[in-house]
Parts: structure tokens; sequence; C-alpha cells
């Protein structure tokens, strides 16, 4: 299972399900990541926390912790 916390930066993925409950979840779903959606991850922090990600053209800053619930291909 690779998650967008394990894929490396300047890659293209795509969402394939999303773990995680209740408020959380829902939150991610809110920021437009839902299955299917095209991800770029543009950069990291240099300690590896926040991912910066491009999602439906909007860039946006996930937590590590939040990142590991977006399993991707």
């Amino acid at each position: 299972m690779l998650t967008l916390k394990d894929v490396k930066c300047g890659q293209n993925v795509v969402v394939e399900k999303l773990h995680g409950e209740g408020a959380v979840r829902r939150r991610i779903m809110d920021m437009g990541i839902t299955k299917g959606t095209p991800v770029y991850v543009r950069k990291a922090a240099p300690l590896g926390d926040p991912v910066e990600v491009t999602v439906r053209g909007y860039e946006l800053s996930l937590r590590k912790a939040d990142a590991q619930m977006i399993e991707v291909q």
C-alpha cells in the first residue's frame, strides 16, 4: 500500500482510497482529495512535515498524519 506520505517530490499520483474516520476524513474530502483525483507532490519541508501538493489546480499543505491516510497509485 502506497500512501501520499511515501511519494517523492515531483511525482504525479492518483488517489485510490481514503482511510480514517469522521471529521478527519470529511476534512480531507472537503479539501478536494477524493477517489480518482490526480495529485502532484510539489515539495516537502526539510523535516518532511508538511508536504505540499497540487490538487484540482491549487496548492495544499498536508501534515504527514493526514497524508498517511491517503492511499495512492
